[in-house]
């Protein structure tokens, strides 16, 4: 008689072998997949919220830019102790419109490309909120043309005077909202009892991976949610509703945010597009010295990357012969537990942090953030809900994972987007 094979038909191959070398065991492609929640969590979280729409307070220092512009105004500042009149507008930094607080202000005057430096004066008489006058501080005579730049540098006041009257600026206010989250997992009775293969408990499984799914779509609305009422602007319910009539609240995201509120162009650029085949390393030097003209204190700033721009910066990284200038360290790992790597620009670096939630159409994109304009927003405890269906002996078990969270964004300009095409 022929010895017996291991056959592959009949009971043999169908019950009785056993294929599974670790049966309890499973594999998942992604473990640490939301590193921009992860970073904001551990800064801290702000809790007690008294609404789930919310206000914050911010304020920029009128001393970074102050100066004000000539109205086309073509009188000559003599290089005498004689004054002259000139017409201005476009105040920024100061009083709005000129008065008692303008006497004594010290300013370079420079053409509107602020390439061409024409000389110092001080302001010594404001006739009306638009017309002051000037005296020259050197003895060439200065002739302005409209829209001729007055930046001011300091104040001169007169032997013997009194003060001049006090300007105070106000502080400013942006908003956002919560947005309520739930994701639920419910298996039937007899689905929960029965011992499984793979995952030895299925509700095991599930709550495991809705709890994943929970945060990743936290994570995306962090960054990608669109907020009915923006962060600036006009404040207000835009009232948003279900189809059964319930208040619907979604916060904003702060990718889209800078793509509504920033600017993409002048000093306060934080929306930038590279083109990847004109894209040199000056551009790149002009672009980092606008991200990190608000230095942090230990030189570093956190950039969550889409895999296409993590390729893009390890590729420019190793074209030190084409003119580039970067260095780019290995993978390292966060005690946090993401992975990243540093990119080092001629104005601090970048910690690049590879973002599961910047896949897709948002491969070639990195955001850098500004950690101390950033927060989350907890209008109440997360909390996972177990056991939530038990009407009329319901034969199964249903739970849910629920958040009411928004997050915070001051200082937009702080913040920058950057897309690579």
């Amino acid at each position: 008689m022929a010895a017996k094979t291991l056959g592959a038909s009949g009971v043999l191959y169908t019950d009785r072998r056993d294929f599974y070398i670790h049966p309890n065991v499973l594999k998942e492609l992604w473990t640490d997949f939301t590193p921009f929640t992860t970073v904001m969590a551990n800064r801290g979280v702000t809790t007690g919220m008294k609404d789930p729409q919310y206000k914050l307070f911010e304020h920029r220092n009128p001393w970074e830019n102050q100066r004000f512009y000539n109205n086309n105004d073509t009188t000559s500042i003599p290089g005498s102790d004689t004054a002259a009149e000139i017409t201005v507008d476009g105040a920024v930094g100061i009083k709005s419109t000129a008065d008692s607080s303008w006497l004594g202000l010290e300013c370079e005057i420079w053409d509107s490309t602020e390439t061409t430096k024409k000389g110092v004066v001080v302001v010594t008489t404001v006739k009306d909120d638009t017309t002051i006058e000037v005296k020259n501080m050197s003895s060439t005579v200065i002739t302005p043309a409209d829209n001729d730049v007055f930046i001011v540098i300091g104040n001169a006041s007169g032997e013997g005077t009194v003060a001049r009257n006090a300007y105070g600026d106000e502080l400013e206010v942006v908003w956002n909202q919560a947005q309520i989250f739930k994701m639920p997992i419910e298996v039937t009775g007899t689905l929960y009892e029965a011992a499984l293969r793979g995952a030895t408990k299925e509700l095991a499984r599930l709550r495991e991976q809705k709890s994943a799914e929970h945060k990743i779509q936290k994570e995306n609305a962090f960054l990608r949610g669109r907020s009915s009422i923006g962060i600036t602007g006009t404040f207000g319910d835009a009232g948003r509703t279900t189809a059964g009539g319930e208040t619907l609240r979604t916060t904003m995201g702060l990718i889209t945010a800078i793509e509504v509120h920033g600017n993409s162009s002048g000093d306060d650029q934080n929306n930038f597009t590279i083109v990847e085949g004109s894209y040199k390393y000056s551009n790149f030097v002009d672009d980092m010295e606008k991200v990190f003209q608000y230095v942090p204190e230990d030189g570093m700033k956190k950039t969550f990357c889409g895999p296409g721009a993590m390729s893009y910066w390890s590729k420019m990284g190793m074209q030190k012969k084409s003119g580039w200038d970067v260095n780019i360290s290995p993978m390292k790992r966060d005690k946090l537990g993401f992975n990243f790597k540093e990119l080092e620009t001629s104005h601090g670096m970048l910690q690049l942090i590879p973002t599961f939630a910047m896949r897709g159409p948002y491969n070639k994109t990195m955001l850098v953030v500004s950690d101390e304009n950033l927060e989350i927003m907890q209008y109440r405890k997360p909390k996972f809900q177990a056991n939530i269906k038990t009407d009329d002996a319901y034969d199964g078990v249903k739970d849910q994972y629920f958040s009411d969270e928004g997050i915070g964004i001051t200082l937009i300009e702080s913040h920058k987007l950057f897309t690579i095409k």
